[in-house]
């Protein structure tokens, strides 16, 4: 089995545990949707699709978890490194990558480095094409913009 699906059915496995099952729905199309935008762009613009995946499948798992969006980028950084490691599935520099993706994938106004940016952007297209009757948030307004330029 490759690595992603087998991110993939821990994270599921994950998800059908939440305290609230009306919630499931909405988090396994939200870690999906993140996932396939980041797969799409990172071979778009010559990035690692494998861990872009990954990292799209991990980037809210805290917040699903315990319930709290609070700071859940950075923590969420720390859970992911814990599954990664628990699983055994990527090298250290591997996980490096996707948890410093995920500890800065909510700071939209921010730039960091090019896979950083990925995840952030992956992010945007999902909250912003999933439901198209919702407005762009403020914050994702600008990088939106830059996506639909770039994508479209």
């Amino acid at each position: 089995m490759g690595r992603v699906k087998e991110i993939r059915n821990y994270i599921n496995a994950e998800i059908m545990q939440l305290e609230n099952p009306e919630k499931i729905p909405s988090a396994l199309e939200h870690l999906y949707g993140v996932s396939l935008a980041a797969t799409i762009l990172a071979k778009k613009r010559g990035e690692d699709s494998e861990l872009a995946a990954i990292a799209g499948m991990l980037h809210d798992i805290h917040a699903y978890k315990t319930g709290s969006y609070e700071d859940h980028a950075h923590k969420g950084s720390v859970m992911a490194r814990e599954i990664l490691e628990k699983l055994g599935l990527t090298t250290e520099e591997e996980n490096a990558q996707i948890c410093s993706a995920i500890y800065h994938h909510d700071d939209k106004l921010v730039i960091d480095d090019a896979f950083d940016e990925l995840l952030k952007d992956a992010d945007v297209i999902d909250h912003s094409l999933n439901d198209v009757s919702k407005a762009v948030k403020e914050k994702e307004r600008q990088r939106y913009e830059q996506l639909t330029e770039e994508l479209l």
